[in-house]
C-alpha cells in the first residue's frame, strides 16, 4: 500500500495530528504525552505568536486508510534573516518504523520549503530552541522530561538513511545532589557575600511574587542567548506566552535571581520538579482531575529539571553561576531531590558544560539536529 500525504487544514485533522503520538508510543515506557491543553494552544495561530513571522504547514501520512505519521514544516523568516540562512525546518515528526513513511513526510516539507526559496532543511526543530529539538541518539533507557523529544532508536536510522548529516549535537547532564555542600562551595559563598555587597540573591515562596520579574528575566535571556543555536529573542507578547506555558508548573522555590543595587536582574536560574510520571498517569489531560496527578508527582519526584539560566555579560566571571547553583542545590536537597537534569546544552557550550562537570554532572543523554541540502 502506498503512502499519501494530507495537509492539516481543519480542527478535525489537527486533532488527529495532536493525538497521533499517543498511538505510536502506546508501548513506549519512557514516552511522556504532552499536556494537551498546552498543545492545542501551541498549534493555534491565534494563541502562538510565532506563527506571525513563520510560514508553517502541518501534514499527516496516510497508509491503507490509517494515519501513520505526522510532520510540521516551519520557515522562520525572522531567524533566517538574522542569520542570513535559507533553512526550512521539519519538526514534531512522528512515524512508525517505515522508511517510506518517513521519506514522504520529510520530502513533503522539503518540497514545500524549496518552493519558497529555501536551500537547506534542518530538524527536528520547532519555532525556536525552546521547543523540543533534535532526535535522541543516546540514553534511550532514560525517562523523558518536559520540553524534550522522546523517539525510538529507529528514528535515527530513518533520518540518516534519508541522507541527513549532523548539524549539531546537544548533551544532557545528570547531577547527583550531595547530602551537604562541599566545603569549597561555602568558601565561594562567603567570598561572594564579602566582595559583592551590592548584589542580592532573591528566593521565592509564591508565584505572585515572581510575576514582576518575568519580563526582566526573559529580557536577560535576550541579551545573553544571542550565540545559542536556534535562539530568537522573545517579543513582549512571547515573554508572557512562554511564562504562562510553564509558570503554573513551577514551584517558586526553584527560581533564583540575583539583582543589583538598582533592582535589575543580572543573573537567574529556573528549575522544576520532574512531573513526567504525573503527566503519564493523567494521560496529558489536566481536567477534570489530571492536575492532581501532576501535583502528586511534583511532591514525590526525586528529580529536579533545570529549564533556563543566564548571567548578564557584565557580571560573568564573578561566581554568580556557582552561587545560584549552591542555592538551587540547597532547595533541591530540602525538598527531597536526589538528582538534577541539566536539560539540553550545546556540545560546544564549554562554559556551561564545565560548570555541570564541576558539580559532578555526567552526560547521560545526547540529541542531534540534522541538516540536508535541498539541491
Amino acid at each position: 500500500m502506498s503512502v499519501s500525504i494530507q495537509e492539516v487544514l481543519d480542527k478535525r485533522s489537527l486533532k488527529k495530528f495532536i493525538y497521533l503520538p499517543a498511538k505510536i508510543h502506546k508501548n513506549h515506557a519512557n514516552w511522556v504525552p504532552p499536556i494537551y491543553m498546552d498543545e492545542w494552544a501551541f498549534f493555534n495561530p491565534k494563541k502562538n505568536r510565532s506563527f506571525e513571522y513563520c510560514d508553517t504547514t502541518l501534514a499527516l501520512a496516510v497508509k491503507g486508510g490509517d494515519i501513520v505519521g505526522r510532520v510540521m514544516g516551519i520557515i522562520n523568516h525572522k531567524y533566517n534573516k538574522l542569520h542570513n540562512e535559507n533553512h526550512v525546518r521539519f519538526g514534531f515528526i512522528e512515524t512508525y518504523n517505515d522508511q517510506e513513511i518517513f521519506n514522504k513526510l520529510v520530502d513533503y516539507v522539503a518540497y514545500w520549503g524549496k518552493e519558497k526559496g529555501m536551500e537547506k532543511i534542518i530538524g527536528p526543530f520547532g519555532f525556536t530552541d525552546k521547543d523540543p529539538q533534535g532526535f535522541l541518539i543516546d540514553g534511550f533507557d532514560e525517562p523523558n522530561v518536559i520540553a524534550s523529544n522522546c523517539n525510538f532508536p529507529f528514528m535515527v536510522n530513518l533520518v540518516e538513511d534519508h541522507g541527513f548529516k549532523k548539524k549539531v549535537d546537544l548533551v544532557v547532564y545528570k547531577i547527583e545532589v550531595p547530602e551537604k555542600d562541599p566545603p569549597v562551595y561555602k568558601k565561594i559563598e562567603e567570598r561572594f557575600n564579602k566582595n559583592h555587597s551590592s548584589l542580592q540573591v532573591l528566593e521565592f515562596t509564591s508565584r505572585k511574587s515572581v510575576k514582576p520579574f518575568i519580563r526582566p528575566v526573559l529580557k536577560l535571556v535576550n541579551e545573553t542567548f544571542t550565540q545559542i543555536y536556534g535562539f530568537l529573542p522573545f517579543t513582549e507578547e512571547e515573554m508572557m506566552e512562554f511564562a504562562n506555558r510553564y509558570l503554573y508548573l513551577i514551584n517558586p522555590r526553584y527560581i533564583k535571581l540575583v539583582v543589583n543595587s538598582d533592582n535589575q536582574v543580572v543573573s537567574f536560574i529556573i528549575g522544576m520538579s520532574d512531573i513526567s510520571k504525573g503527566i503519564q498517569k493523567a494521560k496529558g489531560k489536566l481536567l477534570p482531575f489530571g492536575f492532581i496527578h501532576l501535583l502528586h508527582a511534583a511532591k514525590k519526584s526525586s528529580q529536579l529539571n533545570l529549564l533556563l539560566g543566564a548571567v548578564h555579560p557584565t557580571y560573568q566571571g564573578r561566581g554568580l553561576d556557582v552561587l545560584m547553583g549552591i542555592k538551587m542545590l540547597a532547595s533541591a536537597r530540602n525538598t527531597g531531590k536526589t538528582t538534577i537534569d541539566s536539560h539540553l546544552e550545546l556540545e560546544d557550550n564549554f562554559k556551561v558544560r564545565a560548570e555541570m562537570e564541576r558539580a559532578g554532572g555526567k552526560v547521560y543523554k545526547k540529541y542531534r539536529i540534522y541538516i540536508k541540502d535541498l539541491t
